[in-house]
């Protein structure tokens, strides 16, 4: 699985004009499902996710985790985020999880997100929609769960 992961100070989706999730503080990660994921990508991104420390403490030092701060996260579904660019113009997306086996693990990832204790908005997966962000810092982190 892969993540984006941008720290924001505000969130939110629309789907047909209308807001179907939004957050304040906290993060905005858009999650790709690949082939090869199973459910120990999501538990090693949930483990990841709920304790990176990109918040900042009384110092101004990036040293609180996303509980700490009380933070939200806004997850949207983006195979996208598997694009094969090496050949011609036009992005391949064959190494993209099929929905059969996307949806319940982007499901999974969002559940147990919730069940560390964070409040989980969410997109709808394979829908068209309008994400706004406002990115604090900015701060971006690019996780691959293949990549440990």
């Amino acid at each position: 699985m892969r993540l984006v992961i941008q720290r924001v100070s505000e969130a939110s989706v629309k789907i047909n004009q209308e807001t179907v999730g939004a957050i304040g503080k906290g993060f905005m990660i858009l999650v790709g499902v690949g082939l090869e994921d199973t459910e120990a990508d999501v538990e090693y991104l949930v483990r990841k996710v709920s304790k990176m420390r990109i918040f900042e403490d009384e110092e101004g030092k990036i040293n609180r985790s996303i509980d700490q701060v009380k933070g939200s996260i806004l997850s949207i579904s983006q195979f996208t985020l598997y694009a094969d660019t090496k050949k011609g113009n036009r992005p391949s997306f064959t190494s993209s999880a099929k929905p059969d086996l996307a949806v319940p693990l982007y499901e999974k990832f969002n559940t147990s997100l919730e069940a560390e204790g964070i409040r989980v908005e969410t997109g709808q997966f394979g829908e068209d929609m309008k994400v706004s962000l406002i990115n604090d810092g900015p701060v971006t982190i690019i996780i691959d769960s293949k990549d440990k």
